[in-house]
């Protein structure tokens, strides 16, 4: 009886990628982490450091870590006050981009009416214009309407709110479309038949199936309204103003707090990143199930 080994032959299948392409995968896979893992450490290690350290040579491996940027950052600048204000601008204007976009989008979606293509376009064509273009009429119109009427939309939250509705309204209401398309018209019908009016059959069916779509069209609208700053800078003042503009006051006449606003732009990022890490299973739903019907 022999005491050898049968030996096993590994094969290839014919649909396998080559071993190079494998190799090449990899390798642009790690350049591409280091990319984007460098410039996180850069930020960590300098908001870590005491300002002499940061405004000296860089140095990868810190000689001496404090704390106390994550301390000063929210004396040395009413941080809290631009806090609040971008969470409440960025979130009112989330809500109320979604519930008009579900309202629009639905209308779209399920009736026929006159104009419908030309408002489907006229919709996604407002994206091709830059901010730039709306920012110079929306404060000549926020001047006027405060002058003859006495209702502060310059330099107010209120004001700032309605901007970012502007434009994160169109590209809200062409994405619902497209997700509610996807919804089956059987679904309305089913509920129309079981008494539901057209309202009812919203509530009750179609937004509870386009739950993946409507987060995906919040968190784009939140993370739109977070990180603005042009219209922030222009149409903001020292009580309104937001974190986007407001992380340049580290910045005075004697020095720049550099370790302070590497600390601070770490913490007005946690909201974003932790949103974005809880609910990116429906962001990635929501962006691909309305492109397949």
């Amino acid at each position: 009886m022999s005491d050898t080994q049968p030996v096993r032959v590994r094969f290839r299948s014919p649909t396998a990628p080559p071993r190079s392409f494998l190799w090449a995968r990899r390798i642009f896979l790690t350049l591409l982490t280091g990319f984007v893992l460098l410039p996180v450490y850069v930020m960590v290690s300098s908001s870590l450091k005491p300002l002499q350290d940061v405004q000296g040579a860089f140095h990868w491996i810190p000689s001496s870590l404090t704390i106390r940027p994550y301390i000063d950052i929210w004396s040395t600048v009413p941080l809290a006050r631009y806090f609040m204000n971008s969470l409440v601008v960025a979130g009112t204007a989330t809500v109320c981009s979604v519930i008009v976009a579900v309202f629009a989008a639905y209308a779209v979606s399920r009736y026929r009416f006159r104009g419908k293509r030309v408002f489907t376009v006229t919709v996604l064509s407002t994206q091709m214009f830059p901010g730039i273009l709306f920012l110079l009429p929306l404060f000549l119109i926020y001047v006027n309407i405060g002058n003859a009427t006495g209702i502060a939309l310059f330099g107010s939250r209120g004001g700032l709110i309605l901007t970012y509705m502007t434009f994160t309204l169109p590209f809200s209401i062409w994405m619902l479309i497209g997700y509610f398309e996807s919804v089956p018209r059987d679904l309305d019908e089913a509920a129309l038949v079981d008494g539901c009016g057209p309202l009812g059959a919203l509530f009750r069916i179609i937004v509870p199936a386009a739950i993946p779509g409507i987060v995906a069209v919040a968190v784009y609208a939140f993370m739109t309204a977070w990180g603005e700053v042009l219209f922030a800078s222009v149409m903001t003042n020292d009580t309104t103003r937001t974190l986007s503009v407001g992380l340049g006051a580290y910045a005075n006449l004697n020095d720049v707090y550099w370790n302070q606003i590497m600390a601070a732009s770490l913490v007005v990022s946690v909201p974003v990143v932790a949103g974005f890490l809880l609910l990116q299973r429906y962001l990635v739903t929501g962006l691909t199930a309305g492109a397949v019907k």
